[in-house]
């Protein structure tokens, strides 16, 4: 059995671990990068050829391990994709976004897309459901288990026996106390090697009590200041709590009749999906017995799907509240309210997730005083605030006990998904607690298990 890497390896972004065996070859996601230097990564051959593939165990739905799966069908992939039935909702709903995305790019730059609404509807061609805790076998000889990772609506860690070994992928492992998820599960057995992420591997989040404490205080201030609030959100997970949250807080906090706007056509796409598959969802409190029975809208809240209606926002005045996309404001429709508002000092601007390396997100986290915004040169005169508990990602310490879950310390443990400075952080503190070999691959390293 061989394990080796082909993204996300200098970076949290562009998923695709692929494992050999007597039996076959899977892929483990196959994600699109994102931020800096991304265009042209996205767009190079794979290190592979997609027809010696013969299938793909999907983890979760975000773009940055799913985004390229067209591109891998594009290219001569004919095997079966695996994933949860949420996350094929979810994944439909990125994809073709993307792929509408990329349309418009080709309209303003006449480069090829890396792929099509075509090119989507044959991934859904190829994908198999399968639920938790349902073996499958997606080669012969190799057994599959897919465990709720806790980070999104369908999101799951992998396992993968065959040869004598024992081999799990995290995906994306989620936070402590979500109020909409269930837990993490707990590795099972003695794993010979576990490939890690590590986004927030050298961090440890604020409790989560004090995510609501700053919510209510940002939206108290804005009322005051009449001032806007941009959340840039990313439209799966991150967003629908948001919502939970803010009604929690109308209900239970504070009073208000400020407009909420959810500017995110993906965003309510998948809103719609949760609400579909809400047996999949846990909450912190009894949503069912309120009157509207819903636990993602509220009086306050107006969903802007089309163009116009987006537009409609700039003539309200503040207060109020803007939820948008992108997360890592790297596109969106937030970058339109960022450039109106942004200059102004009663505005403020909360992150609540991961920023990448060249996004305008990492630059107004690193305290930019002007980014560029279509071109322009914007002025950051916003209050800029942060709440990483409302990240999707667990932190050092969620890392360190689920991969310590099972019986006895993994022999092999990979970290990927990472800035540099989290990888070698996250890297020590493993070293310190664990019995493990740790290793940071490199792109296209392989590695015998």
């Amino acid at each position: 059995m061989r394990v080796s890497f082909f993204g996300a390896t200098r970076g949290v972004t562009g998923s695709c671990h692929r494992l050999e065996t007597t039996g076959g070859t899977v892929l483990v996601d196959c994600g699109i990068y994102q931020g800096l230097g991304s265009f042209e990564k996205n767009r190079e051959p794979f290190a592979f050829d997609p027809k010696t593939v013969s299938a793909v165990v999907v983890t979760h739905p975000h773009a940055d391990h799913i985004g390229r799966l067209p591109k891998l069908v594009k290219d001569g992939f004919h095997g079966t994709i695996f994933m949860t039935e949420p996350c094929r909702s979810l994944s439909r709903i990125v994809l073709e976004d993307t792929a509408s995305i990329l349309s418009e790019e080709f309209e303003r730059t006449h480069m090829e897309p890396l792929f099509d609404q075509t090119d989507v509807e044959s991934v859904f061609h190829r994908v198999k459901t399968v639920g938790y805790h349902e073996e499958f076998e997606p080669v012969s000889g190799l057994l599959a288990t897919l465990h709720d990772a806790g980070h999104i609506l369908g999101s799951a860690f992998v396992t993968l026996r065959g040869e004598g070994k024992q081999v799990a992928f995290s995906g994306d492992i989620g936070n402590d106390d979500v109020p909409i998820l269930p837990n993490t599960e707990p590795l099972e057995g003695t794993l010979d090697a576990v490939v890690c992420e590590s986004t927030y591997g050298n961090r440890l989040h604020e409790p989560h009590a004090d995510r609501r404490k700053k919510l209510v205080k940002h939206i108290k201030g804005i009322v005051e200041d009449k001032g806007a609030l941009l959340i840039p959100a990313f439209s799966i997970e991150r967003t629908q709590e948001i919502l939970y949250e803010i009604d929690r807080i109308l209900l239970e906090d504070l009073k208000t009749n400020i407009p909420i706007f959810l500017d995110s056509p993906m965003a309510i796409k998948a809103t719609q999906t949760y609400r579909h598959y809400q047996q999949y969802l846990q909450f912190n409190s009894d949503i069912l017995s309120e009157p509207d029975r819903d636990f993602f809208s509220f009086p306050n809240l107006r969903e802007t799907l089309s163009v116009d209606e987006s537009k409609m926002i700039n003539n309200h005045r503040p207060p109020m509240i803007i939820i948008a996309g992108g997360g890592m404001m790297d596109g969106g429709r937030i970058m339109h309210h960022l450039k109106r508002h942004l200059p102004n000092p009663t505005t403020r601007v909360l992150i609540v997730g991961f920023q990448a390396t060249g996004t305008v997100g990492r630059q107004i986290e690193e305290g930019a005083k002007t980014v560029k915004i279509h071109g322009e040169d914007v002025l950051v005169g916003a209050q800029i605030d942060e709440i990483h508990a409302f990240s999707a990602h667990g932190d050092r310490d969620k890392l360190v006990r689920w991969l310590t879950s099972g019986t006895g310390d993994p022999s092999q443990i990979f970290l990927v998904h990472g800035d540099e400075d989290q990888k070698q952080g996250f890297k020590k503190t493993l070293e310190s607690k664990t019995g493990s070999t740790v290793v940071i691959p490199e792109i296209g390293q392989s590695f015998l298990i």
